[in-house]
């Protein structure tokens, strides 16, 4: 709980274009999802959710991580904006790179945890530019 990783195969989240195929990871602290390829409308609610949706480089590394590795994201918040970040397998003990197929306006939604809370603090960055 709260530190999970889902790791999927091609088109993850085909069929789930309901928000709760992306409620329930959020709510068992899932932070994000690296697949082989993300479902467009899945990718979209995983976004809103704050659970940042993340491609294999090479899809092959897929067959090298099993259940159970232990994965770390080391300067996570600093790779976002390259849309390119490194994780490490520290169970087996290599490195492989991901993706993030994301706009401008969905990495700001991932960076502040969801869509909620991005918006809640729009609202409160307006009202503070008021006089």
């Amino acid at each position: 709980m709260g530190e999970s990783v889902i790791i999927g195969g091609e088109n993850y989240g085909q069929g789930s274009s309901r928000e709760h195929a992306a409620i329930n990871p959020m709510y068992l602290g899932v932070k994000c999802v690296i697949a082989k390829s993300i479902a467009r409308i899945h990718k979209g609610n995983l976004v809103n959710h704050g659970v940042i949706p993340m491609l294999f480089e090479n899809p092959a590394v897929y067959d090298s991580v099993d259940l159970g590795d232990v994965l770390e994201f080391r300067r996570l918040t600093e790779q976002l904006p390259e849309r390119r970040v490194t994780v490490h397998n520290a169970t087996k003990h290599f490195d492989f790179d991901v993706l993030l197929d994301l706009t401008e306006n969905e990495l700001e939604v991932v960076l502040a945890g969801g869509q909620l809370r991005f918006l809640k603090k729009q609202l409160a960055e307006a009202e503070g530019a008021r006089p």
